[in-house]
């Protein structure tokens, strides 16, 4: 199977390559605009001269099966029209465009085209998150929390609160049917953010806060008097009389500790298997996120 990696920054490297170069089966093609990042990532994962590349167009023409992107965010709406446009089944980091109707014109030429696109919502399939929509959810609170960095409300938002996002989605037990949205916002700066939804017998908050004083991830769903914990993705606590603790093995890579090896995984078993993916419930996440900037009179 040919699959390119276009885009070599540090999610690239730290999470995704790891991965993809330790599959069998794997005839991996780079790509980057900048030759001397090309060369090293190259010599690091030993893959030959001949199948890096600095040319979008250079990559499509070696036939790819799959592609991977990790270019910034400003320039998925290009890379990805023109992997759909080539036929070729593309998985993109979130978010897929900064503005939900770029987000909506890949998703409908996906469509169109009835190939494959998958966005990058790795905290689906983390362990300790997979596990707690398995658990009574009649309250949901999470918290993704960093220091000193408040920023641009749009750029925060789709970049990283759409985590939290996606992640309420993803456990609410049922449809929502109320959505509050709060923020502090000085001088054009994002501090925090809260959503909450709501529905019958439920509700989820979710937080940000730009300026914490730690760096920090929380999740807590509870429901018919028991509770569960999962602390930065790695610590498990269930909580029913006594709590009882669970931390990730020390051989457990961190990939799939935060669920990015599953993500790579699930995406290429359905490349194989010829299963077109959909990015509808992503695109649902997206306009949630607008949403937000909507409601705070930021859009």
């Amino acid at each position: 199977m040919k699959v390119g990696c276009i885009g070599l920054g540090d999610i690239a490297r730290k999470a995704y390559l790891p991965v993809l170069t330790s599959l069998p089966g794997i005839e991996l093609h780079l790509q980057t605009r900048t030759p001397a990042t090309l060369a090293a990532v190259a010599e690091a994962h030993r893959i030959p001269a001949a199948r890096c590349h600095t040319d979008l167009e250079s990559l499509i023409a070696q036939g790819l099966d799959a592609a991977f992107v990790h270019a910034p965010t400003t320039a998925h709406p290009q890379i990805v029209a023109r992997l759909l446009e080539a036929g070729v089944a593309t998985y993109v980091d979130k978010p897929l465009a900064y503005e939900l109707a770029g987000s909506r014109r890949l998703v409908a030429l996906a469509e169109e085209r009835g190939t494959s696109l998958a966005v990058g919502f790795n905290r689906r399939l983390a362990p300790g998150y997979a596990e707690c929509a398995e658990h009574p959810r009649e309250l949901i609170l999470m918290q993704k929390n960093r220091v000193g960095m408040p920023e641009e409300p749009r750029t925060m938002v789709l970049d990283d609160f759409i985590h939290v996002v996606d992640t309420l989605r993803f456990l609410a037990p049922g449809p929502v049917e109320d959505t509050v949205v709060r923020a502090k916002v000085r001088d054009g700066l994002m501090h925090h953010v809260v959503l909450q939804l709501s529905g019958d017998g439920f509700t989820a908050i979710g937080t940000m806060n730009r300026l914490s004083g730690s760096t920090e991830e929380r999740l807590e769903v509870s429901g018919q008097d028991a509770k569960r914990e999962v602390v930065n993705l790695a610590e498990t606590i269930d909580h029913q009389g006594a709590p009882t603790v669970r931390r990730r093995g020390d051989w457990v890579p961190v990939a799939r500790q935060r669920g990015i090896e599953q993500c790579v995984l699930s995406f290429l078993d359905a490349v194989r298997a010829g299963t077109v993916l959909h990015a509808g419930d992503a695109l649902a996440t997206h306009e949630l996120c607008e949403r937000v900037l909507r409601d705070l009179d930021l859009a």
